[in-house]
C-alpha cells in the first residue's frame, strides 16, 4: 500500500524534478557553449588568419615549410607526450578528463598542421579542446564522473556548431558519433542547449563568417532521381571507405617505414611533411590544409576534376599516418562533394546536386552518423533537398558497413542480418563476423528467418 502511494505521488512530483533537472542542464550546457564557443571560435580565426597568409606564398615556400611543420608536430606531440584519451574515449568510460597539459599542445600542433599545408581537419582537435574544457569544469564544479559524460558531448557539441554553424546538427551529432546503433537520448537537451550557445557566442559576438549553399533550379520530386542520388550515396559512401582504410593503412606503412630505417617518432611528421612537398611537383596547392576552395568550387558546379576526391584522400593519409595531428571531419566534406560533383556527371545529375548529396554522403558514411548528415544538409543546403539527401545518407550509412574514422566508437546493434558482432566493443577491438545469414557447410546466403 506505502508503494503505491509513493508511486502515485511521484506521478505529480516528477514534472517539477524534471523542470529543475532542465535549469540546472541549461545553466551547465550555456556555460559550456559560451566557454568552449569562445574558444572555438579564437581558435577558428587565427587559423583562418595564418592560414591566409601561408596560402598565399609561393608553392617553393609551401615545400619547405611542409617539413618544417612536420618537425615542429614531432617534438610537440612525442617529446611531451600528451597521451590523453579521445573525447569519445572519454565519453564511453564516464567522463575521464582528457585534460592537463594534453589538450594545449594538441590544439597547437593542430594549428601548426593546418597552416604549414598539412592536409586534415579542424573538428577533432576542436571537438577534443571543448570536451576537455568540458571535463575541467565538470570537475571544478564537483560534478559526479557518470554526469561528466553529458558534459563532454556538450564540449563536442558546441565544437562542431561554433566550426560549421550547423547548432541543430551538432545537438545530434553529439550523441550520434558515440555508437552505432544507440543514441543517448538523455544527452539530446544539454547537448542542443551548448550548441546553441556556443553558435550565438560566435555568430553574434565572435562575428564568424559561415557559409551555406544554395541549390538553385531544383527539378520537383522525381523517383528517378532519387534512385540516382542513392546510386551516387552509395559510390561516395564506398569513397568514405576508401578514406577510411586510406588512414589506417597510412598509419601501419609509416610504422612500418620508422622501423626498418630506425627513425625516432619525432622524424615521422617530418618524413611526411617531405613526401607531401614533393608530391607538390605534380600535384596542384589545392589538396593542402583544409582545401576550402576545392570544396566550393565542388559546390558551386565548377569542374574538380575526376580524381580530386582520390588526391586529397592521399594527401589525408600521408598527412595523419606521417603523425601530423588533425581531424578527419572537414577531409570528409571536401573529398564528399569533390565526388560527388565529379560522379553526379555519369549519372547525369546536376553537379552541385551531386556535391551537396556526395558530402553528406561522406559525412554519413566514415563517421556513421545518418541523422547529423541529413540534420546537417538542412542547415547548410534548405529544405528543398530533404529527401534526396536522406537518400543519399542512408545509402553512404550501410555501404560502408562497420567501418569509421573514429574507431574508439562503440557497436551495439549491426546494420545487417547477416554480419555478428559483440555488442558494446570498439571499432578497434571489434571482430566482425558472418552471421547466421550464411550456411558455413555451402558458404551461401540464405534468409536469417
Amino acid at each position: 500500500m506505502q508503494e503505491w502511494e509513493n508511486v502515485n505521488q511521484m506521478k505529480y512530483i516528477e514534472p517539477a524534478v524534471m523542470f529543475i533537472t532542465m535549469i540546472v542542464y541549461v545553466a551547465i550546457a550555456v556555460l559550456i557553449g559560451i566557454v568552449a564557443g569562445t574558444t572555438v571560435g579564437l581558435f577558428l580565426k587565427a587559423l583562418n588568419f595564418l592560414s591566409g597568409k601561408t596560402g598565399a606564398l609561393p608553392v617553393p615556400y609551401k615545400m619547405l615549410l611542409l617539413p618544417v611543420g612536420g618537425l615542429l608536430n614531432g617534438l610537440l606531440l612525442y617529446k611531451m607526450k600528451p597521451g590523453a584519451p579521445s573525447a569519445i574515449a572519454a565519453v564511453h568510460s564516464e567522463g575521464e578528463p582528457p585534460f592537463d597539459r594534453s589538450f594545449p599542445v594538441k590544439y597547437l600542433a593542430a594549428l601548426i598542421t593546418l597552416v604549414s599545408g598539412g592536409s586534415a581537419g579542424k573538428f577533432g582537435p576542436s571537438a577534443h579542446f571543448a570536451g576537455s574544457l568540458a571535463a575541467w569544469i565538470g570537475k571544478i564544479f564537483h560534478i559526479q564522473p557518470f554526469l561528466r559524460a553529458q558534459l563532454i558531448v556538450c564540449g563536442i557539441s558546441a565544437a562542431f556548431a561554433s566550426l560549421f554553424g550547423a547548432p541543430v546538427a551538432a545537438a545530434v551529432f553529439g550523441l550520434e558519433v558515440l555508437a552505432i546503433g544507440s543514441i543517448r537520448h538523455q544527452f539530446l537537451f544539454p547537448s542542443a542547449v551548448s550548441g546553441i550557445a556556443a553558435f550565438e557566442v560566435n555568430k553574434r559576438l565572435l562575428h564568424t563568417p559561415y557559409e551555406y549553399f544554395t541549390i538553385h533550379a531544383m527539378p520537383s520530386f522525381s523517383v528517378l532521381l532519387l534512385l540516382k542520388v542513392a546510386a551516387l550515396g552509395m559510390i561516395c559512401g564506398l569513397a568514405g571507405w576508401l578514406f577510411v582504410e586510406s588512414i589506417e593503412q597510412g598509419g601501419r606503412l609509416f610504422s612500418v617505414v620508422r622501423e626498418k630505417l630506425h627513425l625516432p617518432f619525432f622524424l615521422m611528421p617530418c618524413v611526411g611533411g617531405m613526401l607531401i612537398a614533393v608530391a607538390l611537383l605534380i600535384f596542384p596547392a589545392d589538396f593542402l590544409g583544409l582545401s576550402l576552395p576545392l570544396l566550393d568550387k565542388a559546390m558551386h558546379g565548377g569542374h574538380v576534376g575526376f580524381f580530386a576526391f582520390l588526391w586529397k584522400i592521399l594527401f589525408v593519409a600521408v598527412t595523419l599516418g606521417s603523425g601530423f595531428y588533425g581531424g578527419t571531419f572537414t577531409p570528409q566534406l571536401v573529398i564528399g562533394s569533390a565526388a560527388g560533383n565529379a560522379f553526379a556527371g555519369l549519372l547525369g545529375m546536376n553537379p552541385v546536386l551531386g556535391a551537396a548529396a556526395g558530402m553528406l554522403a561522406v559525412v554519413s558514411a566514415a563517421s556513421n552518423t545518418p541523422v547529423s548528415a541529413v540534420l546537417l544538409g538542412y542547415e547548410l543546403y534548405g529544405h528543398v533537398t530533404g529527401m534526396y539527401m536522406l537518400a543519399a545518407c542512408i545509402a553512404g550509412y550501410l555501404i560502408i558497413g562497420h567501418r569509421s574514422v573514429y574507431r574508439d566508437q562503440l557497436v551495439y546493434d549491426p546494420k545487417s542480418l547477416w554480419v555478428q558482432l559483440e555488442p558494446g566493443v570498439e571499432l578497434r577491438k571489434e571482430s566482425i563476423r558472418l552471421s547466421s545469414g550464411t550456411s558455413n557447410q555451402t558458404g551461401r546466403f540464405h534468409l536469417p528467418w
